[in-house]
């Protein structure tokens, strides 16, 4: 837990400095982070024995981040939409393996870039709003203040729980309190600093609160299928990209829908 808490505590400062910077500093973040997410994903769901796939997964989510990326402006490349293309290849891809590489790995080749690519594409996209700073910072807040609330009132009140099948430690106490301790951070930042408007803030806060819990649910379904704890073990104490992203990937385009990103 010492461990944990401490790696949360300087990993949260860096990234909050690196969001204040913005531009291609975040920028890079985020498509690092969407890289290393996507490698996760496709070594829980073992398609790396299939590097053309691979490849291929890599090029459709790539293709869906950068145009939301800042230094995508400074190069002079139309990226066209690939999906089409990139679902052509896999079909071709798997006759050319003779159906070892079938059709379900197809299905999770494009859903992994699916997954990674529109979650950090719109994480990116925020950013480069006229007020993307304090929305980025608010979403963060929020998913963050969602995650201890809900972790803090589920030790100490949790008696239902909420999805056993999925995530054995998760109650319904520690769901609202998490809500609640959104609530309480979103409005609360809001109202010191005035950043966006009374509505757009407590939107930020319900899709935090309740589509962040989603998301983690998201993924916890993904691992407990796969039968792995953490999605990697590139952040001490706390697992993969995966295992601390997973609520971003679910409130960025939910927010996005929304008309707030």
């Amino acid at each position: 837990m010492k461990q944990r808490i401490l790696t949360g505590l300087i990993g949260g400062i860096a990234f909050l400095f690196l969001i204040y910077l913005g531009n291609a500093w975040y920028s890079l973040l985020v498509l690092a982070l969407a890289a290393v997410g996507l490698f996760e994903f496709m070594r829980m769901a073992g398609l790396q024995q299939y590097l053309t796939a691979e490849i291929l997964g890599y090029v459709l989510m790539i293709s869906i981040v950068w145009p939301s990326l800042a230094f995508s402006a400074w190069v002079d490349i139309s990226i066209p939409d690939l999906m089409l293309p990139v679902f052509l290849m896999l079909l071709i891809y798997s006759v050319l393996r003779k159906n070892q590489f079938h059709i379900e790995h197809i299905a999770l080749t494009i859903v992994g870039a699916l997954y990674i690519g529109y979650g950090f594409t719109f994480m990116a996209a925020a950013r480069n709003l006229p007020d993307g700073l304090m929305i980025t910072i608010l979403v963060f807040f929020g998913i963050w203040s969602t995650d201890s609330g809900a972790y803090f009132i589920g030790k100490a009140m949790g008696r239902h729980k909420l999805w056993p099948e999925i995530s054995p430690n998760k109650t319904i106490e520690g769901a609202l309190g998490g809500l609640l301790a959104a609530l309480v951070v979103v409005m609360g930042v809001n109202a010191i600093t005035g950043s966006i408007s009374i509505t757009d803030a407590l939107l930020v806060a319900l899709v935090t609160g309740i589509v962040g819990q989603l998301g983690d649910l998201v993924e916890s379904a993904f691992k407990r299928h796969y039968g792995v704890k953490d999605s990697g073990h590139i952040i001490p104490g706390h697992g993969g990209v995966l295992d601390r992203f997973d609520s971003m990937l679910l409130v960025f385009p939910v927010l996005h829908l929304l008309g707030i990103v």
